[in-house]
């Protein structure tokens, strides 16, 4: 891997905007090919970009990295040989996984998740859409706006006949704020899609008469009571900048709401 560089290419992974782990040797014992301090970056589709040791040690690095992907948390795991494991977690708490590499190491490694920040996909050029964007993108959020759309911001640019395409995570919200232009089309892909929340700008109305269309055209119930309208927390806003600050505020408080109550239910279940 001549010219090969670890923070060079975590560097490259960030700027692509796809979650990633990376994985960090602590401390070996017996014979092993790992080193400690030795680093690799594992994508989401599992590649192993860096060196860690043999293949049982890369297989149990992918199992983890998928592990804290899906948690967002960090993680501690220890690869020894087979007949060593007695249980899935030694005595200090870490996480086993058994290896089988004629080697007989033992190698302890860090997995640290690396997830970019949930994205906004907002539907629409209007004046709300724009404003929108503009209020998201100092918030934090990742930026999405529908192809040939401007803004001072830098946002990742979406094909609105093909949502699939951006990759949405149930991590990523949804504004419809087309007003008047393919709503329909808009509000069925954003409903279609795996996001976290969907909301749109619209009167309650509106709203219901388009679910109904949907409902027609196959949508289930289920989907279309996932849609909030109109959008945003009521703040008795009026111009498009008030009016996007009031979604802005409904989205990170989903955003924080959702956290507590993960975590609420992670400590349950400690």
């Amino acid at each position: 891997m001549a010219g090969f560089d670890i923070f060079d290419t975590i560097e490259e992974l960030r700027r692509t905007g796809d979650a990633f782990c990376v994985a960090t040797v602590l401390r070996t014992a017996d014979a092993t090919s790992a080193k400690a301090g030795g680093k690799a970056a594992i994508t989401r589709d599992g590649t192993v970009l860096g060196h860690l040791g043999g293949a049982c040690v890369q297989r149990a690095v992918r199992a983890a990295a998928q592990e804290a992907l899906v948690s967002g948390e960090p993680k501690m795991i220890r690869v020894k040989p087979s007949n060593k494991v007695v249980s899935m977690a030694d005595p200090d708490g870490v996480q086993t996984y058994k290896s089988g590499c004629p080697s007989g190491g033992t190698v302890d490694m860090l997995i640290e998740p690396y997830q970019h920040a949930p994205r906004l996909i907002i539907f629409g050029d209007s004046p709300i859409a724009q404003a929108l964007a503009s209020h998201a993108a100092l918030a934090g959020l990742h930026v999405c706006l529908p192809e040939g759309a401007e803004n001072t911001v830098k946002f990742t640019p979406f094909d609105p006949n093909d949502l699939n395409a951006l990759g949405v995570e149930a991590r990523d919200f949804v504004v419809v704020a087309s007003q008047g232009k393919d709503d329909g089309a808009a509000l069925k892909a954003a409903l279609q899609s795996p996001a976290r929340r969907v909301s749109m700008v619209a009167s309650r109305r509106k709203a219901e008469v388009l679910c109904a269309q949907l409902e027609t055209q196959g949508l289930s119930t289920e989907q279309t009571k996932r849609l909030k309208s109109p959008a945003g927390l009521d703040i008795h806003a009026i111009d498009p900048h008030e009016i996007a600050l009031s979604i802005l505020a409904e989205i990170i408080m989903w955003r924080n709401s959702d956290k507590s109550q993960e975590t609420s239910h992670d400590e349950k279940m400690a």
